[in-house]
């Protein structure tokens, strides 16, 4: 007789505030009836904490919480990681662009605490950082996404972002108009970049461990190393000019700006399908970094192991549901400051005074 799916059984109690929210050991609950919805499963059941009393549902534990249309989540995903834009996603799925962004920004944020969840204790092989550019609202508002990939597993371990000033050649026309930009909605820090690859560092840096760092000649890299403290960081630098080739020390992170660029929509040259707001933009960056490291193979042609699988954080490549199997919680993984104010949705971009963060409710 073939065995059925077992019974889902609530982890933990999802109340933050609850004992057995962090700690389930010797929880229990009761079951207190179902209701229904549209979407399918159309009957859910509902549970009730004896600890705090407070009721729940096996949906709760959905990444789906919430949402109208739980059914666009994985094509979103799968969408978003094949370079379709929002409007393209809501073309193809019969629904509005603004579901799209709302669905993204939740992907983004349970990419957030996946990452967090699998990352590995502690670094064990030299870490390529560089800068990733983009822009933000339009090209006036340029960006570095940066990122940290491991040396000889190409796992993205961590990523930041830095606001940059608007540079390079410029008309008298282009140079007035950014004139006019930074006197109504003020300049990027100078050193942004100095303290987003100091943040950076940080998230991956134990306290009295070695750590190997490789970039370029960039010359913000070593005023950030610097602000490390506690840390021995052996900086390793390669010129920007050497040939980009899997000979060169900086291959593992110029071939994953390759990837990134290749595919977001967001990032191609000269698209209408460019990023609006920062946060937008690095909430899909987590999303890729999920896909990179636990989806994608190292390399297309001999569909090798993903990045996770070298790192033996995990098995197998992963699939979308197994990623977006259950909900994670964010008091119950953690995340460093840089990626906490992702998750608040708290990067502003200038030139819309509208961004407000994301007030924390009972929903992800």
């Amino acid at each position: 007789m073939a065995l059925g799916r077992a019974p889902f059984r609530p982890p933990h109690c999802p109340n933050p505030a609850c004992g057995f929210h962090r700690d389930p050991r010797g929880w229990r609950f009761k079951r207190a009836g179902f209701y229904t919805r549209r979407a399918r499963p159309r009957r859910i059941q509902r549970y009730r904490c004896l600890r705090c009393h407070r009721a729940f549902s096996s949906q709760t534990f959905s990444p789906t919480y919430w949402l109208r249309r739980p059914e666009l989540q994985t094509p979103i995903y799968e969408g978003l990681m094949a370079c379709a834009g929002f409007r393209q996603l809501a073309r193809g799925l019969g629904c509005s662009p603004s579901t799209v962004q709302t669905h993204a920004a939740r992907l983004g944020r349970h990419a957030l605490l996946f990452l967090q969840a699998h990352l590995p204790s502690r670094v064990t092989e030299p870490l390529v950082i560089d800068g990733f550019e983009s822009f933000e609202h339009s090209q006036y508002y340029p960006f570095h996404a940066n990122l940290a990939v491991g040396a000889e597993s190409h796992f993205l371990y961590a990523f930041s972002d830095a606001e940059l000033r608007r540079k390079g050649r410029m008309t008298p026309f282009q140079k007035a108009k950014r004139a006019r930009l930074e006197a109504r909605f003020g300049r990027p820090d100078p050193r942004a970049i100095e303290h987003s690859v100091a943040a950076l560092v940080r998230m991956l840096a134990a306290a009295g461990e070695d750590l190997e760092i490789r970039s370029d000649e960039h010359r913000a890299y070593p005023r950030a190393l610097r602000r490390i403290e506690g840390v021995s960081i052996r900086h390793r630098v390669t010129s920007s000019k050497a040939a980009r080739t899997t000979g060169n020390p900086l291959f593992p992170v110029n071939r994953m700006d390759l990837l990134l660029r290749h595919g977001g929509a967001n990032h191609k040259r000269e698209t209408i399908a460019f990023s609006k707001r920062r946060q937008s933009a690095m909430e899909r960056v987590a999303l890729f970094s999920v896909w990179v490291n636990f989806q994608k193979s190292r390399s297309e042609k001999r569909r090798d192991a993903t990045p996770a699988q070298v790192l033996g954080l995990v098995d197998h490549r992963l699939s979308t549901r197994e990623i977006l199997g259950r909900r994670l919680f964010p008091t119950r993984v953690p995340l460093p400051e840089p990626w906490e104010r992702y998750y608040e949705s708290r990067i502003p971009t200038r030139a819309r005074r509208c961004s407000v963060p994301r007030s924390r409710r009972y929903a992800a």
